[in-house]
């Protein structure tokens, strides 16, 4: 496969490309857009994936484009990035001792390539004191990560089970989206 264009700046979403040895180069969308709250979940996190991959593909028109996008739900709440510590508190509070989707959406473009899926994985978190809570937010990791955690980083701690795909999770879903690369390639 020739190098594709991640339409983000995410370390671990570049992480599990290389691991997937996937050659590619980063070049992030810059028009964030929200979810569309009229769509289920799965499609609406998916929508957002194609207009980040589409953003960047206009711009390079010969290249093959890799959008993603995560988000995090619970009892019908999405949690996004977290915009400060007390948001970041809440999520956590949110979270404890229940367990949450996570939703990752790859959509894929360029030349002949225009397609995309969505996968979930299903997350368990241990109870958690308030003092867990605020010492994981004092190290900072919570503030640029869907749901206020990074299951590949201390959010470890957090976690009693995972139903899914571990790299969905991290932000894209590894062997599902190599087998759709080999399909659509």
């Amino acid at each position: 496969m020739d190098e594709l264009i991640l339409a983000s700046s995410s370390p671990r979403r570049g992480e599990i490309l290389r691991l997937m040895q996937i050659p590619f180069t980063a070049i992030p969308a810059e028009n964030e857009t929200g979810i569309d709250p009229t769509l289920p979940l799965d499609r609406a996190v998916l929508a957002v994936a194609r207009k980040k991959a589409e953003e960047i593909a206009k711009l390079n028109p010969n290249r093959i484009v890799l959008g993603a996008d995560t988000m995090v739900a619970i009892g019908g709440r999405v949690l996004g990035k977290p915009n400060d510590e007390k948001q970041a508190f809440e999520m956590l509070r949110l979270l404890s001792g229940r367990t949450h989707k996570v939703y990752t959406a790859v959509w894929v473009c360029g030349g002949k390539v225009d397609g995309g899926f969505t996968d979930c994985a299903r997350v368990e978190f241990y109870p958690l004191s308030r003092r867990e809570i605020t010492d994981y937010i004092s190290t900072g990791e919570p503030m640029d990560k869907a749901g206020g955690y990074g299951i590949q980083g201390l959010g470890m701690r957090l976690v009693k089970s995972i139903k899914g795909d571990y790299y969905t999770v991290m932000g894209l879903p590894g062997g599902r989206l190599c087998r759709f690369l080999k399909r659509i390639t």
